[in-house]
């Protein structure tokens, strides 16, 4: 037992010595946790606890579909996510557990150089391994290299002495091989805003770690370009999606945390910093949501599925004010929660301004956002009602299975629930948001959903929706128009469009 606690000092020194000596590990500890962040941490925890399965040491995926071909898989990624968690608490028995996870993890790992997948993960045990002709995201998912890669990483600069010498080895072994893979696959992009900002984090910790001269200087060049897309406008490209904002915030956290430059750490600090003052330009507290338009969104309220922008909100406010719904097995996107303990080891940084905006509405007000040369996006945050529209100068679609969410309102309805109006399907489209409603330019059919707790479909017609405390006048040069209920949601058809006026109010 000496010789191995001899060998993991060994390590923590090694490595202390190969970064840059102003990067200084947390060894974050739950009780040094604020109170909100340790809330949802622990609720974390014991979700994870509820799901873990000690034969494969994986946690099961919270969702079963009957006749489902996934139904009964377990979750790699996710699995990593717990073991970051068990370090962090150290309770007794946590460390052997997280060790047994993370072996099970590596063990998912594709190890033929010169595939398109090597270095990732299988998102799955049950997965079968991807065929020549293997198709991304169909077949595998390039990406867990890096959410699992920078799970990783925390691991191996906060909790080192936590895990055997030997697993740590193979940990730095697997994120060597995930660079490689994601080098040699050469898909990725700056612009792919949530990947590139945890790429750029992996790669410079791994290039730190390996003293590797080459990929020191192709990270930092990688990290500049990603910065330097931002600065253009002040905007991600991936604009405003509450779930992948908050992987952006986890990435430039990670970069000013632990870049081995003080220049990484600097940029990453800015741009997190921005990223969260558009956030809350864009949050309605009344509300507890961030208006649209949504770039990629899984869902319209906040309030009702786990977003990780939600999750980080809630680590610096309480469960009543923040836009995150009460969790349970059966949540919404259940499993992004597990994210809770990066969020609790990084912490996140608010500028006062912006934090200000989160717990108190200021006011009525208009938001305008350049996001590239030829996408603007606008906002009208309002006291009972927000709404936005995205102009992509006619370049992007809004397809069936899209998560582009050009033009969104989201209202509290008199049941007290969030009601919502998404447009779910278009053809090349310009929509602009202002003071009275939204402006859509498209030539084609469109296709709207309205969400609200007892909508009455007789109310709805192609010239006014009258919905539970809003209406909504139409004007539209559609050929025809067409309408279907399910439930709360009724389904609109607008065909032969050339364009449509949204006129927006609340209910008299």
């Amino acid at each position: 037992m000496r010789k191995r606690n001899l060998i993991g000092l060994v390590l923590v020194l090694t490595f202390t010595l190969r970064v840059d000596a102003k990067v200084t590990p947390r060894h974050v500890n739950p009780a040094a946790i604020n109170k909100n962040t340790l809330e949802v941490f622990q609720e974390s925890m014991a979700l994870d606890a509820m799901f873990y399965d000690d034969n494969l040491k994986l946690v099961r995926s919270p969702y079963s579909r009957p006749n489902s071909a996934r139904t009964g898989y377990h979750m790699v990624r996710e699995s990593s996510w717990y073991a970051l968690g068990l370090l962090l608490r150290d309770e007794p028995g946590d460390r052997q557990r997280a060790a047994d996870i993370i072996d099970a993890v590596l063990k998912q790992q594709y190890l033929e150089p010169g595939k398109p997948w090597y270095g990732t993960f299988k998102r799955a045990p049950e997965e079968p391994g991807p065929a020549p002709d293997a198709v991304m995201w169909r077949n595998f998912d390039p990406n867990w290299r890096v959410f699992i890669g920078t799970t990783f990483e925390i691991i191996l600069i906060e909790y080192p002495d936590r895990i055997p010498p030997e697993l740590a080895q193979r940990m730095y072994a697997a994120i060597d091989r995930g660079i490689e893979g994601e080098i040699a696959e050469k898909r990725l992009l700056p612009s792919y805003s949530n990947i590139a900002m945890m790429y750029g984090a992996l790669w410079d910790f791994a290039a730190a770690h390996n003293q590797r001269a080459d990929w020191q200087q192709q990270s930092r060049d990688w990290t500049e370009s990603v910065y330097k897309l931002y600065k253009q406008y002040g905007a991600v490209f991936e604009y405003n999606s509450p779930t992948y904002c908050g992987v952006d915030l986890y990435g430039l956290a990670l970069w000013r945390s632990y870049g081995s430059t003080p220049r990484m750490r600097a940029i990453g600090g800015e741009m997190e910093a921005g990223l969260w003052r558009n956030i809350a330009a864009l949050y309605q507290p009344q509300l507890r949501n961030v208006a649209g338009p949504y770039d990629r969104a899984y869902g319209m309220d906040m309030e009702s599925y786990v977003s990780v922008v939600g999750l980080w909100m809630r680590t610096v406010l309480d469960a009543q004010s923040a836009p995150l719904p009460h969790l349970a097995p059966t949540t919404d996107h259940l499993p992004d929660v597990w994210f809770a303990p990066h969020m609790a080891v990084l912490g996140a940084r608010i500028p006062a301004d912006a934090f200000k905006k989160m717990n108190k509405f200021q006011g009525e007000h208009l938001v305008r956002t350049q996001i590239t040369d030829q996408r603007i996006a606008t906002a009208w945050i309002g006291n009972h009602v927000i709404y936005g529209g995205e102009a992509t100068g006619k370049t992007k679609d809004d397809g069936p299975a899209s998560q582009f969410h050009p033009a969104t309102v989201q209202w509290r309805t008199p049941s007290g629930e969030i009601g919502w109006v998404q447009l779910t399907e278009s053809p090349m489209i310009d929509a602009t948001a202002d003071a009275h409603g939204l402006t859509i330019s498209a030539t084609g059919t469109v296709r709207i959903r309205i969400h609200a707790k007892e909508v009455d479909k007789a109310k709805i017609g192609a010239a006014l929706w009258d919905l539970p405390g809003l209406r909504v006048a139409v004007t539209a040069d559609m050929k025809t128009f067409t309408e279907d209920q399910t439930g709360d949601n009724v389904d609109l058809v607008y065909s032969g469009i050339t364009g449509m006026r949204w006129e927006i109010a609340p209910a008299q």
